[in-house]
């Protein structure tokens, strides 16, 4: 399960303007790497959507089934916003919806067959 936090007002390639959700998973235990303590976290993704600002709002709390998974993606630079550091990432968070990735599998079999 995911929660929307909040929403988010970004560009699309074409610089027009869109809302989209900011969800969030449940609290999960991670490892540190530079401790080796364990802390809880919860990880948060970017999901686009075709809404007005007041639909989008109205989505805040909403639970949606999925989960969030990681995604190796080339080397970037991204800033820290509370602190302004800026480090190099290699990943990114994405939801995944089961059920429509459970759809894309079977699509891919079917044209196999």
């Amino acid at each position: 399960m995911v929660t929307v936090k909040e929403i988010k007002l970004a560009k699309n390639s074409k610089d027009e303007e869109f809302y989209g959700l900011i969800v969030q998973s449940g609290a999960m235990p991670v490892k540190s790497k530079k401790t080796g303590r364990v802390y809880i976290t919860a990880k948060t993704a970017f999901v686009a959507t075709t809404f007005d600002e007041e639909t989008a709002s109205s989505l805040i709390g909403s639970e949606f089934e999925g989960f969030i998974r990681r995604v190796e993606t080339e080397p970037y630079e991204y800033t820290i916003e509370e602190t302004g550091e800026i480090i190099m990432l290699n990943h990114r968070w994405e939801y995944v919806d089961p059920a429509l990735e459970m759809e894309e599998q079977l699509v891919e079999e079917a044209v196999v067959i």
